[in-house]
């Protein structure tokens, strides 16, 4: 699937099955909130903090990939109620990147 593909998904599953796009200031909230619960599994699953038990870091790895579709899902939203391209802005933003950190990260001591 494509973004802009997956833009058109969402759009459709949204006016579809989701009724309608949620005010963008609500949609901004849910994304932090999506957000934060990628950043609690990754301090679990990848960083220092412990789950509680066993089992809670068990399912974990399989919800990592649910949390992190979770916010792809509420970024389209937004792309989609603002008119943005997501494909158009990540080509553009990759250009910025690429002329930006020609030699940046090549000559950084700390990446060798």
């Amino acid at each position: 699937m494509t973004i802009k593909e997956a833009q058109q998904t969402v759009d459709h599953w949204i006016n579809t099955i989701g009724v309608k796009y949620y005010h963008e200031l609500t949609n901004t909230a849910i994304l932090m909130e999506e957000v934060g619960e990628v950043a609690r599994l990754m301090a679990r699953l990848y960083g220092e903090q412990s789950f509680k038990t066993k089992e809670k870091e068990a399912s974990a790895r399989t919800d990592l990939p649910d949390e992190m579709a979770d916010v792809l899902f509420v970024l389209i939203c937004l792309a989609n109620q603002t008119g943005i391209d997501l494909e158009e802005a990540l080509r553009k933003n990759l250009e910025k990147k690429t002329v930006r950190d020609k030699d940046r990260h090549a000559n950084n001591e700390k990446l060798r």
